[in-house]
C-alpha cells in the first residue's frame, strides 16, 4: 500500500512543505534545522508514499542495526498531515517494519511528539505502535508545562523576585544578542552541573539566522549589563525554554521572572501553552527537584517526554 523511500537531499523541498502543513510538526523537523548537526548523526529518515502521493514522514537516524527517531531531537515521531487516518497508520506501522527488516534493522527506538505540540489530536501512531508493533515503554522523561489561559498565580517567592525587578530596574529586551547571553549560560551550566550548552554560540547563530521568528533571545539588563536570558523555541502553539541562566545578579533580582512575566503575561499572552523542559538528570531516573518546584511556582505541570522501543 505504501512506498517507503529514505529521504535525501534532493527531498528537501517536498520534506518541509510537508512538515509545514502537518497537525503535529515544529520548525525542528525542517531539514534547516535537522541537518545543521548532521555530522552527528546517520540519517535514515523516511518518506511515506501512498498513490504517488507524500502521505507521512519519520525523521530518524540509524545507529549500528538500530533505527532512532530522533536523538538528535527533543521528540522526534510520526509527522502527520490532517488526512492520516488510524487504519492507514496501521498499516504504514505494518510496511514499516517489513522495510526495516529487509534493510537488516534489529530494533527500534521512537520517541512520539509531545500532545502539547498537537494542533489537531495525533496519537494514531501509539495506537499503532502498540497494536502492530508491541512496543513496549523503554524510557520516560518529564517536563513541565503552562496552560497559559488558566493564569495560575505565581508561587509568594516568584512574586517577590517580580516586584524586586521592578523596583530594581531590571529591563527586557526581546530578540537579545546570542552571543551576550551565551557566556552567562555557559558558566552557570559548568558551575551547576559540569555541563556545556548542547549548541555553540556559532550552530546557535546558525539556526537563529535560518529561523529568525522561532528562535528568540530574551535577556534582562540591570544597570547596563545583563545579568540574566532566556533562549525560547517559538513553534505555532507553544512557547518553549530551551535554554535559561542568570549570574548572581540575575538570581538577586529577578531576571526569570522579568522575562516570564512579559513573555506570559505580555508577548506570548494568546498562546496556549509554555514549556519549560524537562528537570531531571539520568535519562529521566533522577528529578531535580529544587528546578522543578522553582518551575511549578509558575504553575508549570508535569507532560511525559516517552521512548518506545521494539524489534520489527
Amino acid at each position: 500500500m505504501f512506498d517507503i523511500k529514505r529521504y535525501s537531499a534532493s527531498d528537501r523541498a517536498q520534506w518541509d512543505a510537508y512538515v509545514r502543513r502537518a497537525r503535529n510538526a515544529t520548525f525542528l523537523f525542517e531539514r534547516g534545522y535537522m541537518d545543521y548537526h548532521a555530522d552527528r548523526f546517520n540519517d535514515h529518515s523516511l518518506m511515506f508514499y501512498r498513490q504517488g502521493r507524500l502521505y507521512a514522514l519519520l525523521p530518524a537516524h540509524h545507529r549500528d542495526t538500530t533505527l532512532v527517531s530522533h536523538f538528535g531531537l527533543t521528540y522526534g515521531g510520526l509527522i502527520m498531515d490532517i488526512h492520516v487516518t488510524i487504519a492507514d497508520c496501521c498499516t504504514l506501522f505494518d510496511e514499516l517494519n517489513a522495510y526495516l527488516r529487509s534493510q537488516g534493522f534489529t530494533k527500534v527506538l521512537y520517541r512520539p511528539i509531545p500532545w502539547i505540540y498537537h494542533l489537531h489530536p495525533a496519537e494514531e501512531d501509539l495506537y499503532a505502535i502498540f497494536w502492530k508493533c508491541h512496543a513496549h515503554l523503554y524510557l520516560r522523561n518529564i517536563g513541565t508545562t503552562i496552560f497559559m489561559q488558566q493564569h495560575l498565580r505565581w508561587r509568594k517567592d516568584h512574586l517577590r523576585r517580580l516586584r524586586k525587578a521592578q523596583a530594581g530596574g531590571v529591563t527586557v529586551v526581546r530578540d537579545a544578542s546570542l552571543a551576550e547571553f551565551w557566556p552567562v549560560l555557559t558558566a552557570n551550566l559548568q558551575e551547576r552541573f559540569g555541563a556545556r550548552p548542547v549548541h555553540t554560540l556559532a550552530e546557535i547563530e546558525l539556526l537563529k539566522s535560518r529561523f529568525p521568528d522561532n528562535i528568540i533571545q530574551y535577556s534582562a539588563y540591570r544597570d547596563g549589563h545583563i545579568i540574566g536570558g532566556l533562549t525560547f523555541y517559538i513553534s505555532q502553539q507553544v512557547v518553549h525554554g530551551q535554554y535559561s541562566a542568570t549570574n548572581d545578579e540575575g538570581k538577586e533580582y529577578g531576571a526569570m521572572e522579568a522575562i516570564y512575566e512579559r513573555i506570559m503575561y505580555h508577548d506570548y499572552e494568546d498562546y496556549p501553552y509554555l514549556d519549560f523542559g524537562s528537570s531531571t538528570e539520568e535519562q529521566g531516573r533522577v528529578i531535580n527537584e529544587g528546578l522543578i518546584a522553582h518551575k511549578e511556582g509558575y504553575g508549570g505541570r508535569g507532560v511525559v517526554y516517552d521512548t518506545y522501543e521494539w524489534e520489527p
